[in-house]
């Protein structure tokens, strides 16, 4: 089960840090990944992590600007925002899926588990 929170309303140009917590023990072989959904649009993924933590992925739209981090020993996955745009505003959703591997995954499809989204609302 996922937990994403950390979500609230921020002004432009301010930060955000987004927490995805899972009740799993063996959380440390999950990739994890987020992903968000503006009104209107489709859903596209923003950052995803590896098992480890060695191997990440942020899309371009958020590169430089938010960081993606996990703390195995916590079940833990955070995405720090920073320098938040109006087009950030969305619904943020974190997913995970099981891996044997090291790296990630970017496909929304492969995910199996979902949390219930986080509101990010960006004002001017």
């Amino acid at each position: 089960q996922l937990r994403a929170s950390g979500g609230g309303l921020v002004q432009a140009g301010g930060s955000l840090r987004l927490s995805c917590a899972a009740s799993e023990r063996t959380f440390s072989s999950y990739v994890v990944g987020w992903f968000r959904q503006a009104p209107g649009k489709e859903r596209e993924s923003v950052a995803a992590i590896s098992r480890g933590g060695t191997r990440k992925y942020h899309a371009d739209s958020v590169k430089g600007r938010f960081i993606i981090s996990r703390d195995n020993a916590r079940g833990t996955v955070y995405l720090q925002m920073n320098s938040l745009k109006l087009e950030d505003t969305a619904v943020y959703y974190c997913a995970a899926k099981i891996s044997v591997t090291g790296t990630y995954y970017i496909e929304a499809g492969l995910y199996n588990y979902w949390g219930q989204g986080t509101l990010v609302t960006v004002s001017s």
